[in-house]
């Protein structure tokens, strides 16, 4: 019994032992820690809460051919207070915090004086160095904020933090809003120019020394050896905001009138490539167009009746045939292996030339002559589009540009009626964008330019690097015949083809129309799926400007290009040459008086307008409103008659004259936009109702 108790004690005097060995150990390192490494560790420590943040640069503008703003960074700020400032007593905290709590409450006026007084007082006691006080406020605010009591005794003595942040804005909301684009950070797909020119636009980062103060918030500090960001440059684009406020308009109201599914607008410079105007709406699953997708760049699709201009070109270079060269029509019909050609006239054009072929757009008549030139040798065809780049990119300065498609006689697909179909712009793909480069290398004698949407590199207002028009190819035929035959085409289309409504006495247009039916995936074609296309340039003699209009699916009956495309061409054609296209002195004379198209308001003030531009008033003034409208026969002053009881026409009135016939009828009325009233949503002539309200658009 006694050996089991020695052995017990003996076990508990090692344990003992052992521990007092394990604790003096311990006490040992900590003690050489902190005399030995303790300086060593505290730097360290210090360096772990204190570090060099980024400071973001301001970035660039995206700025419109003439200087305006179409994208900015705003500076917005998040205000701060160093509540535990050591630069004033609490003595002086305390005598002036009533005074801050009542600028603060007054100027935001998101909380009383008592609520801001209770947050300062709490955060002077809770030694809080990195109170938020408010998100967002302006540099106007800051401005306000630094002359309040305490916060006036300077950037740091008076505990004021304003943390600079950007708020990119787009001053003219959604105009050519999917080409401006955007650039988030951490994600994928940047578009359009803001992806593509970021590198540009973004600046350099600063850096300034911050600290850790607890919870993962880091505060700054007063470092001399702060980096100020660098401002990104700015960009500016090729966009004339006027015409593409006129494109984006006519598109969407053509869209509307035909129900369609969505549809783009590109207008472009002849000789520099440089894209005017470029308008993309589509429909949202709540019936709204918007620009959901930049549909003249990135969509490929059958082009239709437009490709056959570069059918023919290729014929024509050739030496294949030429334009006084007859087709038999065939009644409207005709077959090609397995398959039957159809013209959109029933009945076909008999016996034609190869011209009228051309300006009647007839199906049959250019797959014939087509395949009788090339049925031998198709390669031959195929390798003439390839020429003419057409099956290539234009490797365009922004992303999801579409890839055309065109196959050669190796392709898996090919078959025999490739050739006829290909030649009406079936079983190929291009965008609308590749479609006007092509067309544009016509009215430029040849010579392909890239298109364009930035011309200069700006920074703080100085131009750094002026970007040049690039050719993408000399001369697209081998013949220069070839352009002046094209060139014959295009005007005959319109003189006497399927877009005679596009004549007009003030200058010339040249292009084609295009109607293609649209592949539904797998199902092949229908007869109420179509997409309606105008290709073209003006003034025709002397070509300054091309332009392409591309409208999808109208579901109101009307399909054909000349009809559907061809209004929104002239509308945007017409503004162009008013505003941009100087008439020679030596043809002043030739050229009809262009009036005003439409002016709407009280009599007198119209006398006035009238006088100004030379045009005669209407003796009686039995009525207080006028219309002044360019009809057909000139000028027409026509009197308003009252209303009573039903809704004005107050289209072509400002804004001041239509609120007022509007609100005198007893409508309230809401304002859209700026100018004259482009649109009314309660039509005129319909009987008031109690509370009618009514949208008025102003451009």
């Amino acid at each position: 019994m006694d050996s089991n108790k020695g052995e017990i004690l003996k076990r508990v005097y090692l344990v003992y032992f052992t521990m007092v060995v394990l604790g003096l150990t311990v006490i040992g390192k900590a003690a050489y820690i902190y005399f030995a490494q303790g300086e060593m560790l505290r730097e360290k420590a210090e360096k772990i809460t204190i570090r060099y943040d980024k400071i973001e640069a301001n970035r660039g503008n995206i700025l419109a051919s003439d200087g305006s703003l179409l994208a900015a960074s705003v500076p917005v700020f998040e205000l701060r207070i160093d509540a535990g400032n050591t630069h004033y007593t609490d003595e002086f905290f305390f005598e002036n915090v009533d005074s801050l709590a009542i600028c603060l409450a007054a100027h935001f006026k998101d909380k009383t004086k008592n609520e801001y007084k209770q947050l300062l007082v709490k955060a002077r006691k809770d030694n809080n160095r990195y109170l938020l006080l408010k998100r967002n406020i302006t540099y106007t605010d800051l401005k306000a904020v630094r002359e309040f009591p305490i916060f006036r005794m300077g950037k740091y003595r008076g505990g004021l933090i304003a943390e600079a942040k950007n708020r990119r804005e787009l001053p003219f909301r959604l105009l050519a809003f999917r080409t401006i684009g955007w650039d988030k950070d951490g994600q994928e797909n940047d578009i359009g120019l803001e992806g593509a020119f970021s590198h540009v636009l973004e600046g350099q980062k600063g850096q300034r020394l911050v600290q850790l103060i607890g919870k993962g918030v880091w505060r700054p500090l007063n470092d001399e050896n702060e980096i100020e960001p660098r401002d990104g440059n700015d960009i500016v684009t090729t966009i004339d905001i006027n015409i593409q406020d006129v494109a984006e308009d006519a598109l969407m109201r053509q869209l509307i009138a035909n129900e369609a599914d969505h549809g783009s607008v590109v207008l472009m410079e002849v000789a520099t490539g440089h894209i005017l105007a470029i308008a993309n709406l589509g429909r949202n699953k709540d019936g709204v167009y918007e620009e959901k997708y930049n549909y003249a760049i990135g969509e490929s699709s059958e082009p239709g009746s437009t490709f056959k201009l570069a059918s023919l070109l290729a014929a024509l270079d050739d030496g294949l045939l030429s334009l006084s060269d007859t087709v038999d029509t065939q009644g409207g019909a005709v077959r090609f292996a397995n398959r039957i050609m159809k013209d959109s006239h029933h009945g076909g054009y008999g016996k034609i030339s190869v011209r009228k072929a051309f300006e009647l757009s007839s199906n049959v008549g250019i797959s014939k002559v087509i395949h009788r030139a090339y049925h031998d040798k198709p390669q031959q065809f195929i390798d003439k589009l390839y020429a003419m780049r057409l099956n290539q990119p234009l490797g365009l300065e922004i992303p999801g540009e579409g890839k055309p498609s065109i196959k050669d006689t190796h392709h898996k697909y090919w078959s025999k009626v490739s050739l006829p179909w290909m030649s009406i712009g079936y079983e190929v793909a291009i965008t609308p964008l590749q479609t006007l480069a092509f067309y544009n290398a016509i009215a430029n004698g040849g010579v392909m330019v890239k298109p364009q949407l930035v011309k200069e590199i700006r920074h703080a207002g100085e131009t750094i690097q002026v970007i040049q028009p690039e050719i993408l190819s000399t001369s697209i035929v081998k013949n220069k015949e070839t352009i002046v035959l094209a060139r014959e085409l295009l005007e005959g289309v319109v003189e006497q083809g399927t877009a005679t409504h596009l004549k007009n006495p003030y200058y010339k247009i040249a292009g084609k129309t295009g109607t293609a039916q649209i592949a539904q995936n797998n199902a092949g074609y229908n007869k109420s799926n179509y997409k309606a296309s105008f290709a073209g340039y003006f003034p025709a003699d002397n070509p300054r400007y091309s332009m392409i209009v591309v409208i999808n699916n109208p579901r109101k009956g009307v399909y054909y290009g000349g009809s559907i495309a061809g209004p929104v061409f002239r509308e945007v054609a017409d503004k162009v040459f008013a505003t941009r296209i100087e008439v020679p002195a030596s043809a002043a004379d030739t050229v009809p008086c262009i009036y005003p198209l439409l002016a709407s308001g009280r009599g007198d003030e119209l006398e006035m307008l009238l006088r100004e531009i030379n045009v005669s008033y209407p003796g009686s003034r039995s009525f207080e409103w006028f219309t002044y409208k360019s009809g057909e026969q000139g000028p027409e002053v026509i009197p308003i008659p009252p209303a009573e009881d039903k809704v004005p026409d107050v289209t072509g009135m400002g804004a001041r004259d239509a609120v007022y016939m509007l609100e005198s009828a007893g409508i309230k009325v809401k304002i859209s936009g700026k100018g004259k009233v482009k649109r009314q949503s309660l039509p005129a002539g319909i009987k008031v109702t109690a509370g009618s309200q009514c949208i008025i658009e102003l451009g």
